[in-house]
């Protein structure tokens, strides 16, 4: 296996991946129909009628969550909702899920116990039982849940779908989760800490509504949807999308870890003002321009929402 020759690529996150993506080829007739670049893998069995998602994420201490204030049981849920999310972008429906933690420093029996109840809760109401993963010990706490979902063969939505004209939709109400990691107080704070994917929203928009690209928002809306327009070669146009109550403008732009779905759909189809309690709104629409570019109410909206690798949210 080739190395980086001591040094991972300069540049944000973005290019970091993209210089991998170049590099893991995509094997032929193997099954695999879509690799790096999206919310999941998408995996075809010969002959199956349907198509299988995985999706990985890590949780690090000191940068998803700090111990001291962020009790295991919401860590454990948070985990696994941050990977059912993705599958939720797909419109899928969970199948299982492994999970690797590494137990750090203060984390004894006692926290790794109410860490698994947590992410059992969420495994039980969303039927994506553990099965696997590993245990270990480490000097900061940190796992990497990967979940399977599946989606009829051939209809998971993907972020390079939208076309021009299509108008933007957000669900719920952005930067709840920002302001809670702020303030540590009230409702924001439990969006913060329990974040609910949006799995029945996701099937929903898949067999009902027919949306032509869908992402979840992990990273704020203005990096995500430069993603989203960049995978579909094209250009958005927004306004101001919904607030938390409480919620400043920049939070709900650039905030992350909102887990609510961002999607497209053509020009004559019908999306209802709320699916269950979660308002759906319509935020703009994509248009030929510059691929990747953001433009809100008219004016150039940066990619400030969260990159591992460039530090700003």
């Amino acid at each position: 296996m080739r190395d980086w020759g001591g040094r991972l690529p300069t540049g944000d996150e973005a290019e970091i991946l993209e210089a991998i993506r170049r590099r893991a080829h995509l094997p032929v007739g193997r099954g695999l129909a879509l690799g790096i670049g999206d919310d999941c893998a998408i995996y075809r069995p010969r002959g199956a009628r349907e198509d299988l998602l995985f999706t990985t994420d890590l949780l690090l201490e000191d940068v998803h969550f700090r111990r001291q204030t962020h009790p295991p049981e919401a860590l454990g849920h948070k985990a696994l909702a941050r990977g059912l999310s993705d599958i939720a972008a797909m419109g899928g429906v969970p199948r299982f899920c492994l999970l690797s933690l590494a137990a750090g420093a203060g984390a004894d029996r006692r926290w790794i116990d109410r860490f698994y109840d947590g992410l059992f809760r969420l495994a039980r109401a969303t039927g994506a039982p553990l099965v696997g993963g590993d245990l270990a010990r480490a000097a900061q706490t940190a796992c990497d849940i990967v979940v399977c979902g599946a989606v009829p063969r051939g209809t998971a939505l993907r972020r390079d779908g939208a076309r021009a004209g299509h108008a933007i939709y957000v669900s719920g109400r952005l930067g709840g989760s920002a302001l809670g990691l702020e303030t540590g107080t009230g409702k924001a704070w439990a969006r913060h800490l329990r974040p609910q994917p949006r799995l029945a929203l996701g099937v929903f928009l898949r067999e009902r509504i027919g949306a032509s690209a869908a992402m979840d928002l992990s990273d704020g809306i203005s990096l995500d949807l430069h993603r989203m327009a960049l995978a579909s070669g094209l250009e958005a146009a927004i306004e101001p999308p919904p607030r938390f109550p409480g919620a400043s403008p920049g939070q709900a732009l650039h905030g992350g870890e909102d887990y609510e779905l961002l999607f497209t759909a053509g020009p004559r189809i019908t999306v209802p003002a709320r699916f269950e309690t979660i308002p759906l709104t319509r935020i703009g629409v994509m248009r030929r321009g510059q691929p990747g570019a953001v433009y809100l109410s008219g004016q150039p909206l940066p990619a400030l929402g969260y990159d591992h690798f460039r530090g700003s949210r």
